[in-house]
């Protein structure tokens, strides 16, 4: 069997979130949500606090010069955007301020939204076909894995406003 660029990258991200996911359902969705809300979301929100590292996309001598900026401008400052909501958001938690859950709210939505689009609009411009070096693996390990965490966020959120 020979697998191409965009085989290797779909099943190098689907692996991430099965693997990802079962420790999620196992481990530790579980000990977060037996937390009061505030207790249980700290955690997930801090994983959050180092999106900045999406940045990286715009530095030509880290990936391809020739990546679609209209690629890889959304995804480094909505990583941006989602990192400082995030870092806010903690400290809203940490502090127990008043708005805390509808900031936590705002900053999962804009976080998941930033993936969402960014893994589409990537793969629309085919950009796994570009040389992405270290992008490689934040969009097949931590991209995953930090889509788990939002879904966990918002699962908290749902289950317990109810």
């Amino acid at each position: 069997m020979n697998l191409g660029s965009f085989e290797i990258f779909g099943l190098q991200v689907a692996l991430s979130f099965i693997a990802y996911g079962i420790v999620a359902k196992w481990y530790v969705f579980p000990r977060v949500a037996a937390l009061p809300l505030r207790d249980g979301l700290l955690p997930l929100v801090l994983a959050h606090t180092l999106r900045h590292v999406g940045l990286v996309v715009l530095v030509p001598v880290v990936t391809d010069p020739n990546l679609p900026r209209n690629w890889t401008v959304p995804l480094a400052y909505g990583d941006l955007a989602a990192q400082l909501l995030a870092v806010l958001a903690a400290f809203a938690l940490r502090g127990g301020w008043s708005f805390a859950i509808p900031l936590v709210w705002i900053f999962n939505i804009v976080g998941t939204v930033d993936f969402l689009v960014a893994y589409v609009h990537g793969s629309i411009l085919e950009v796994y076909k570009f040389n992405l070096n270290s992008v490689w693996y934040i969009t097949t390990f931590i991209g995953p894995a930090l889509l788990v965490v939002h879904f966990m966020i918002f699962t908290l959120l749902i289950k317990r406003s109810k």
